[in-house]
């Protein structure tokens, strides 16, 4: 997988201690005098340290277990990700299975409505007649007040 990003520093160091030991830890010097002649240094030897393939063993063992390190942790990361999708997924299917419930009960209702229809349009017509027979009452109500009152004066004379 090619990135554009920097190798990490455990790559760097890893990649550092592999060429100095490849080129054997000697340094080789050349000075230019203040003639202008050329003047060859001396070797520079490092003081004498551990066997260096100890410590590259060493350091390729630290590696190796900082590596796993990482594998691991991002191998748990992958199958908490997966435990996730997999519980959305249940999470989802649930809700498939009350949407379908809501969808089925609103399709009984509608049908229930529709078969009620005709007794609702009843109720409105007989709202409809009543309110038509209580202003012909109200009508006869006034006729025969006015009919009283004018038997009551005729009765006066």
């Amino acid at each position: 997988m090619a990135t554009d990003r920097d190798p990490s520093f455990s790559v760097k160091l890893a990649q550092l201690l592999l060429l100095s030991t490849y080129w054997g830890m000697q340094i080789w010097v050349t000075f230019i005098s203040s003639d202008g002649g050329v003047e060859t240094a001396e070797e520079a030897v490092e003081p004498a340290e551990p066997d260096i393939n100890e410590l590259c063993a060493d350091m390729f063992e630290k590696m190796s277990v900082f590596l796993q390190g990482e594998l691991t942790a991002t191998c748990e990361d992958y199958r908490l990700l997966e435990n996730m999708n997999k519980l959305t997924g249940l999470k989802y299917m649930e809700m498939k299975d009350i949407s379908i419930n809501i969808s089925r009960n609103l399709q009984d209702l509608n049908n229930k409505y529709a078969s009620l229809q005709p007794y609702l349009d009843q109720i409105n017509q007989i709202e409809e007649q009543v309110s038509a027979l209580e202003q012909a009452a109200y009508k006869l109500d006034g006729y025969s007040k006015k009919l009283e009152a004018r038997f009551k004066k005729l009765e006066k004379r």
